[in-house]
């Protein structure tokens, strides 16, 4: 791996996660090295960057800090890999915690872009390939022509409940928050031997539950609610809320991406009894809510990708599941 780099911005929140992966990566004889790279902010909100590194003939993976706002992500994104191909690194590989636009991955209104397959182009305009943390749909790698690498959160946020926390999953049921969420709630759920219920909701606009219906038995479990993104909390709430009308006992929420507006960090806690996410974006003042790290998960990624190893034996299933009714 000597002609291979991590790269990052010294000034981001992504600058500490770089340099764990790093570490890592040494820590298994990698003999990787993390280098610089310049990223500033004109008066007009033009952006400037630079590689602050030589980089020719080199596989640089670029560490982006998925904290930013979207628009500064995208660009800043976009100008880093141009500048590494300029520099005529042998390959360009994104690494992207949180995919930001994911969920904007379909036409279901008149007049509007599929604003995940734009990012996915103009992404693919100048990289070689992405790696990147729970997709909101897996089918979002087909919108890319270079490869993508999909890794899933849900190992280390298991390891994470089993050795922190096992009283959450004494008599536990896992819940999807959607139809869609169902294979991820399956697949965390196999990890921990546990069956599934399904919460049947309808909105009326993005952010906003109109009704919550529960599918399968509830009564007298800890249920245990695992999605891809924590945004504004509005849905976990609704569904905390109709869990415990439905007799749960008690209500923990497992998600991997927490972007947290509105305050969520401030109100969530006192609607569930515990909240889990990860490092995918970085977060500052957390309150009660705890974070696990994907480091592991990142370094484990690029030294199998280095090796030439097959990335899906970090996912193999545990024990069979069913959907509780």
């Amino acid at each position: 791996m000597k002609d291979s780099v991590l790269l990052a911005d010294p000034n981001s929140k992504s600058w500490k996660f770089a340099q764990e992966v790093c570490e890592k990566l040494n820590s298994k004889k990698a003999e990787i090295s993390l280098y610089k790279t310049e990223i500033i902010k004109f008066a007009d909100g033009e952006s400037y960057v630079r590689v602050l590194n030589n980089v020719r003939e080199k596989k640089c993976y670029f560490i982006h800090d998925s904290s930013k706002p979207a628009n500064d992500w995208l660009v800043e994104l976009m100008l880093v890999n141009d500048a590494l191909k300029r520099a005529s690194a042998s390959s360009v590989i994104d690494v992207l915690p949180y995919m930001k636009y994911s969920r904007q991955d379909r036409k279901d209104k008149s007049r509007v872009p599929i604003s995940a397959k734009v990012i996915a182009d103009s992404i693919a305009y100048r990289a070689d390939k992405v790696i990147t943390t729970d997709l909101h749909v897996g089918q979002i790698q087909g919108f890319y022509n270079k490869p993508v690498d999909n890794l899933h959160a849900f190992p280390a946020i298991v390891e994470y409940l089993k050795n922190k926390h096992p009283e959450y999953c004494e008599n536990a049921i896992i819940v999807s928050p959607d139809a869609g969420g169902v294979p991820r709630a399956r697949a965390f759920a196999k990890r921990l031997d546990k069956e599934i219920a399904l919460v049947d909701k309808r909105r009326e606009k993005a952010g906003e539950v109109a009704g919550v219906n529960i599918v399968g038995d509830v009564n007298g479990k800890n249920a245990i609610i695992v999605d891809d993104i924590i945004d504004s909390g509005n849905t976990l709430i609704e569904v905390s809320n109709a869990l415990r009308k439905n007799g749960a006992s008690k209500v923990y929420a497992c998600c991997t991406h927490g972007l947290l507006s509105k305050n969520a960090a401030e109100r969530l806690p006192k609607s569930l009894d515990g909240i889990i996410i990860t490092d995918s974006i970085p977060q500052n003042n957390l309150n009660e809510i705890q974070c696990v790290s994907l480091t592991d998960l990142y370094a484990d990624a690029i030294y199998r990708t280095e090796k030439g190893m097959s990335l899906s034996e970090l996912f193999e299933d545990a024990p069979k599941t069913s959907i509780s009714v």
